[in-house]
């Protein structure tokens, strides 16, 4: 996080993401809307370094395994990877705002 530097200036978890540049080019004309490709105008590094690490997480959190199998039943493996480094980006700016440790969440176990 030391590259994004005081976490109150983003504001919201959607202008991180975008910062990261982990959201959709997006453009609008006469009521139109058209979604890209990941947007270029980003922070290059952390960009590249969230999507590594959202390679590995769900192996390691079942929170975010949970997030990454659901979004593999939809077919696309890369849009998976995106949507753990988005839900990355929200942990990581809770806690750096809370100034608190990193926990997950007790497993509940369902009979």
């Amino acid at each position: 996080m030391l590259e994004v530097g005081d976490p109150e200036r983003l504001g919201s978890i959607r202008r991180a993401v975008s910062y990261c540049g982990l959201c959709s080019a997006y453009r609008e004309s006469a009521g139109k809307e058209q979604r890209g490709p990941i947007s270029k105008k980003r922070n290059k590094h952390l960009q590249t370094t969230l999507i590594e690490a959202a390679k590995i997480a769900p192996l390691w959190n079942t929170q975010l395994a949970a997030l990454h199998a659901k979004e593999l039943e939809r077919g696309n493996r890369n849009r998976a990877t995106l949507a753990v480094a988005r839900k990355m980006i929200a942990y990581m700016l809770a806690v750096d705002k809370r100034k608190a440790d990193f926990a997950t969440l007790p497993e509940t176990k369902v009979a």
